[in-house]
């Protein structure tokens, strides 16, 4: 009697580690990461990047100059240095799935250690009391309600050790097919390090050939006169794009200071060292004489921001042949500021901006100077020299 008691009390203890083990076994294995501020970030770089190869495929077709040249390499700087940025994203994307992923195989390993527990549990105990002589069990017991009740628990013992087999083995696939998402991972993670690499060497065989062009300018008295007429197709290509502006008049839909109340008291777009004049400049080695209808910053240090002088809305944000990328902001009353050289955009056009509000980083696209930033300022089509209408400093 005393045997029969002490199985029956196996069995049930059994039947219910079983039911335990189940039941933290269905337990979701892999959670999900938000990762869809990563994936709307490369959307929007691979949309730039899109563009990009369309602008470069555009000047491709175009008569070659010195300007288109210089545009043509300033654009695929752009490129690649946009692809760049999406290798850095989608490493960090791979980054937090592989993290996902090592929490999962580390959460699965503690379920297989555990489900590997019970299955033990369970095939000692059928080892141990699965070949009972159901006659003697049958005459052992008190009475027909005992048998029925422990008849049960066999049955529940009998399914529970199926179910914690199955969910084991299933265990075991979802840990392999994690371990080998993870090794995926870090293959994905390998093969962008090494095109990140490689577009680094291409960015840097560009800024030599931009370097190059910049040189044959500077010293070659032909090539510079040849860059000036250039220039100043272009100069006048901009003046025809400004008296289009300045037949749209803008009314700002905010309060605001007139842009002609703020002479001599704007705020600098950068900080930094004044390499180009307004106005008449004659070449110190070449003698020539040059018009020039803005200034041109070179940063201080690691200076990088371009800021609004003043409030308005941006008309104009994309490259111009011999200004590189180029935003123009309208003010209102017909007083403009253009910010030429930039690196890259940090708004719209159909945007509104703030004072000093950062609107680009500084660049050298269309520069024969090197990162610098050109400004401009404009009444209707006519330019002003920006000394006269910044801060003293």
């Amino acid at each position: 009697m005393a045997r029969r008691r002490d199985a029956a009390g196996a069995v049930r203890r059994a039947a219910a580690a079983c039911a335990l083990a189940v039941s933290l076994l269905s337990v979701t294995a892999f959670p999900q990461q938000d990762v869809s501020d990563l994936e709307k970030r490369l959307a929007g770089i691979d949309a730039q990047v899109k563009a990009l190869r369309e602008k470069i495929g555009e000047e491709g077709k175009k008569e070659s100059t010195l300007l288109s040249e210089l545009e043509r390499i300033s654009l695929t700087k752009r490129l690649i240095r946009k692809e760049l940025d999406a290798r850095s994203l989608e490493l960090e994307k791979a980054a937090r799935e592989s993290a996902v992923i090592r929490k999962n195989i580390d959460e699965l390993q503690v379920r297989l250690q555990s489900g590997r527990r019970s299955v033990e549990k369970t095939l000692v105990t059928l080892y141990k009391y699965g070949r009972f002589n159901f006659l003697q069990f049958l005459l052992d017991a008190e009475n027909i309600s005992a048998l029925f009740s422990e008849s049960r628990h066999l049955s529940q013992l009998a399914n529970h050790q199926q179910g914690v087999l199955s969910v084991h083995i299933k265990t075991m696939t979802e840990l392999r097919a994690a371990e080998a998402s993870l090794e995926a991972k870090r293959e994905e993670s390998r093969r962008l390090l090494q095109e990140s690499a490689q577009k680094k060497l291409e960015l840097e065989r560009q800024e030599a050939a931009s370097r190059a062009l910049i040189r044959q300018v500077r010293t070659n008295k032909k090539t510079f006169e040849r860059a000036l007429d250039e220039q100043k197709e272009r100069a006048e290509q901009l003046k025809n794009m400004m008296s289009k502006l300045a037949n749209q008049e803008l009314v700002l839909p905010f309060r605001f200071v007139p842009f002609y109340e703020k002479k001599g008291k704007l705020p600098w777009p950068l900080s930094g060292r004044i390499v180009t004049r307004f106005g008449l400049e004659r070449h110190r080695q070449f003698k020539t004489i040059v018009m020039n209808n803005g200034i041109e910053i070179a940063p201080g240090d690691e200076q990088s921001l371009v800021r609004a002088v003043h409030a308005g809305k941006v008309v104009f944000a994309d490259s111009f042949q011999g200004y590189g990328n180029l935003v123009i902001i309208d003010h209102g009353m017909n007083y403009y500021t253009l910010y030429g050289h930039c690196a890259d955009f940090l708004v719209a056009m159909g945007e509104y901006v703030k004072e000093e509000q950062a609107v680009a980083s500084v660049g050298d696209t269309g520069s024969f100077k090197g990162r610098s930033l050109y400004l401009e300022i404009r009444y209707r089509t006519k330019p002003l020299d920006p000394l006269q209408w910044l801060r003293k400093r």
